[in-house]
């Protein structure tokens, strides 16, 4: 599938805003999920298939043309009426594929993607939601706490760079929104840990979403399962970036450290 861009917006220093119309986007069909994601297919210059294609076609047809980097983003927001995709990218200057492409995104520009898929929605039954993370999950955490209920109770805690890495959340009674700040040392591998095991948990059971770079989320899970009782059903964890790799370098790598994860939790239960 492909969308048009029609606006960009910069959101904060380190995060671009894509809305996206046209393109085919009007078979677009949404899953029930607020970690909704699209599997994005950037085609690299000098390429020579057209800049709308298929990315399992490109891969049979042009073996010797560079194939197309591919990564996920979250969808923020979808609008079927007017059949309107946004995706917020995080980007970090020149690095990396999607954020450079966010960055100089102009209205007219094509973006490829599969999908949407996703597996996370506030369940109505919790007692209450536990949502952690850094701006890579911000998207499916604000989805997520749109979708709440007035009644229900939520507790997020966000690791960002600073005050204006903060983007706008929903506010009001039941719901605790806490940001971490990285002050640029070792110690911020620790925040949001730290952080978890400081809280004092409301009353209940609460649900877990818990997403971002995949130490800290590791680190995050193990509290969650040893220390706060939880289990993996009550989690939706998921490692989208290490800070000691690239992207192609982590795509390599991490089913291997999911596996390496669930493994160690196995042995420790």
């Amino acid at each position: 599938m492909h969308g048009v861009v029609t606006t960009t917006e910069q959101l904060t220093p380190g995060m671009v805003r894509i809305v996206l119309g046209g393109g085919d986007l009007d078979r677009l069909v949404m899953p029930e999920a607020t970690d909704a994601y699209l599997n994005a297919a950037f085609r690299p210059a000098g390429a020579s298939y057209d800049e709308v294609f298929d990315p399992q076609t490109v891969r049979e047809s042009h073996p010797q043309d560079p194939q197309p980097a591919r990564r996920r983003y979250t969808v923020r927001a979808w609008d079927p009426v007017a059949c309107l995709l946004t995706v917020d990218f995080v980007v970090h200057g020149d690095s990396g594929v999607a954020g450079p492409w966010a960055t100089a995104a102009r209205p007219g520009d094509v973006f490829v993607f599969t999908g949407p898929s996703g597996a996370y929605r506030p369940r109505p039954e919790t007692d209450w939601h536990l949502l952690l993370g850094d701006e890579s999950a911000l998207p499916a955490i604000a989805a997520s706490l749109e979708s709440l209920p007035p009644e229900a109770r939520a507790v997020v805690r966000v690791v960002c760079d600073g005050p204006d890495h903060e983007v706008p959340l929903p506010d009001r009674p039941g719901i605790d929104v806490g940001w971490l700040h990285r002050s640029g040392g070792p110690e911020d591998a620790d925040l949001l840990a730290d952080a978890v095991r400081g809280l004092d948990f409301l009353p209940g059971r609460p649900f877990g979403f818990v997403h971002g770079e995949a130490d800290e989320i590791r680190a995050v899970r193990h509290h969650l399962l040893h220390d706060r009782g939880l289990t993996r059903a009550d989690l939706s964890c998921s490692p989208y970036w290490r800070r000691t790799m690239t992207d192609e370098e982590w795509r390599r790598v991490k089913r291997d450290f999911v596996a390496a994860m669930e493994a160690e939790e196995s042995q420790g239960s």
